[in-house]
């Protein structure tokens, strides 16, 4: 199927989930993502009016951005775990970095958008199941809160909310408690009215459990699969 009847279809749904739970589905941002997808696919997806993309590396997405200039309006997040030590080429890149996990990667990001001369739009990521395997910060750790903290500081940063993968389950049901604790962290959060901390963003949900996502909450979806199909597995 075309990535643009793809993407009716996926619209279309996310109307339905909000529907659902008494929402408004023009509130819910559609993040589509690209990682591993040619720039042409990039460029249908634009056509069928996709602005906000998601891409997991900083050296695939190094390679795509000279050919997508021209794509004016179309934001540019990176989703995926973030090295330290490539935290400039990152911030000289992306519109914005959804997957801050550590204090320190913080620091590195506050320093290259100070380079830059530009702010940069920051999501912190929680690893909500507690997977070893998984990057993102513990739900009431030290680490977390001595991020938070350190906001007032990072003066180029600019913390807009937080982004999660729960542990996956064929059945979407299975995340409901995963997305439903992360909206209560973000609501924890949000309640302390800490300076420089703004909660207004929750990225949750993925191509096979969105739906329920949105009836937790979710402010942002990230859509690959159901938007392009299955990746090519390399």
């Amino acid at each position: 199927m075309p990535i643009n009847d793809n993407i009716a279809g996926v619209r279309q749904r996310i109307v339905s989930a909000a529907s659902r739970a008494g929402g408004d589905p023009n509130e819910i941002a559609l993040m589509a993502v690209t990682k591993t997808q040619p720039a042409e696919h990039i460029r249908e997806a634009y056509t069928a009016g996709i602005r906000l993309f998601g891409e997991n590396r900083v050296q695939e997405f190094a390679g795509k951005a000279p050919v997508l200039t021209d794509l004016k309006d179309a934001e540019w997040h990176l989703i995926g775990h973030l090295q330290t030590n490539k935290a400039g080429k990152a911030a000289e890149l992306f519109s914005a970095v959804d997957s801050v996990d550590s204090l320190r990667l913080a620091e590195k990001l506050n320093a290259s958008a100070r380079e830059l001369g530009s702010k940069l739009p920051v999501l912190i990521e929680i690893n909500i199941g507690g997977e070893t395997a998984k990057s993102g910060v513990a739900p009431g750790s030290d680490e977390l809160e001595r991020l938070l903290l350190a906001a007032l500081q990072l003066e180029q940063l600019q913390f807009r909310g937080l982004m999660s993968i729960p542990p996956f389950a064929d059945d979407p049901q299975q995340s409901r408690p995963y997305f439903r604790r992360l909206r209560e962290l973000r609501d924890q959060i949000a309640a302390r009215k800490l300076e420089k901390i703004s909660m207004n963003v929750l990225s949750m949900g993925m191509s096979h459990d969105f739906e329920v996502a949105i009836e937790e909450g979710t402010t942002c979806i990230r859509v690959g699969t159901a938007i392009f199909g299955e990746r090519n597995k390399k």
